[in-house]
């Protein structure tokens, strides 16, 4: 799904890393443009096309985009796409990149679970009387099915992981509405009783994330909490350009069905098409949805090989670097293209490793579907 000023430069640039010469494997790309202009000549209509092909499909990766604020224009792509394939669960993990120096002691990855539908958002609000006697007044709701969503999702993240799930809602101020999340953590926690479950309340956890300096952590979140706490945990590594942002539509029994993958970041445009642009978070995106088909080799080469490159001291200059964002993309495909030249030599050694997976799965991996290849 191409997006607007920067956002479009660097799905270029992650698709450049997809390439078959690169990956060795032909993928089936279906197009849609998600700019702005397209968007106001379509009346969203093209939104709508691109939610249907995920559907179709099973996977997405998309571009950042510009939402206009002016009331009565076209909105956000994002909330009709994760309306129209029923998007409920958004995970967004914080990594540290090396030379990037972190907030305190962080150093583990940490991963937020949040809804992606429900609560704060899309609740009915309005405003009753006059002057100082005026109130202003939102109705919320949540699901139990979709708070049983994200509970299993964060249990399946810590165990892959290998993390402590910990966090939770205001469930002691709020035990009916809030309550209903820590029900179903708490009877997650029972399925799946090897992962450490530590329950905190919310403000307690964003006092310990600051002081943090342990091991991996999954934060369950509601969606406003969640929203919050994503953008201040990947801000803990010192940059959000290690980070990739995943949108989950699941079955009845909690596997996905349709994943779409991006950046988290903006469109930038002050750095559009000056060549300067980081395209890290928009390439981790993309191996992030290979990781979801059976192509775990091809998506541990790239999320390797993007890391790796960052360490060696190839970085573009929001990293305090010097590299242009095409310099940094071919370093990377030179680390992909050896990656899977010795693992092919390797043999099942090779596919033995990349069983060890950088990013959550759900359930059974999702097969790459004939119209995908």
């Amino acid at each position: 799904m191409d997006g607007d000023e920067t956002g479009q430069e660097l799905l270029e640039e992650a698709l450049r890393v997809l390439d078959p010469a690169v990956i060795g494997v032909e993928l089936q790309l279906r197009r849609f443009d998600l700019s702005l202009e397209a968007r106001r000549a379509t009346k969203n209509e093209v939104v709508h096309e691109a939610a249907r092909a995920m559907c179709e499909c099973g996977f997405g990766l998309k571009a950042a985009t510009i939402t206009p604020e002016t009331a009565g224009d076209v909105g956000s792509p994002n909330a009709i796409l994760r309306d129209e394939i029923d998007g409920k669960v958004i995970i967004r993990t914080g990594r540290r990149l090396a030379g990037v120096r972190p907030v305190g002691g962080i150093h583990a990855p940490i991963s937020v679970v949040r809804m992606a539908v429900d609560d704060a958002y899309g609740a009915k609000e309005g405003r009753e009387g006059t002057g100082d006697d005026e109130i202003a007044w939102r109705t919320e709701q949540i699901s139990r099915r979709t708070c049983r969503a994200v509970a299993e999702m964060a249990f399946l993240q810590a165990e892959r992981m290998r993390a402590t799930l910990t966090g939770g809602p205001k469930w002691t101020v709020s035990p009916v509405y809030e309550g209903m999340l820590k029900e179903e953590l708490d009877a997650a926690a029972a399925r799946h009783s090897e992962v450490v479950y530590k329950p905190m309340l919310i403000d307690a956890t964003y006092a310990m994330l600051i002081a943090h300096a342990g091991d991996a952590l999954v934060v369950p979140a509601l969606n406003r909490d969640g929203d919050l706490l994503s953008d201040m945990v990947l801000q803990l590594f010192g940059s959000i350009a290690g980070a990739e942002s995943l949108l989950l539509s699941l079955d009845d029994n909690y596997r996905p069905i349709v994943v779409m993958a991006e950046a988290p970041h903006g469109t930038a445009p002050t750095l559009m098409g000056k060549n300067v642009a980081n395209p890290l978070a928009m390439i981790l995106a993309s191996a992030a949805v290979l990781s979801y088909m059976d192509l775990s080799l091809q998506s541990r080469a790239i999320y390797e090989g993007a890391l790796e490159t960052v360490g060696e001291g190839v970085k573009t200059m929001d990293l305090g670097g010097f590299s242009a964002t095409d310099e940094f993309t071919n370093e990377v495909i030179q680390r992909v293209r050896n990656k899977l030249d010795v693992w092919e030599a390797l043999g099942q050694s090779a596919v033995d490793v990349a069983r060890i997976r950088p990013v959550p799965q759900s359930g059974e991996t999702l097969k790459v579907r004939k119209e995908a290849r």
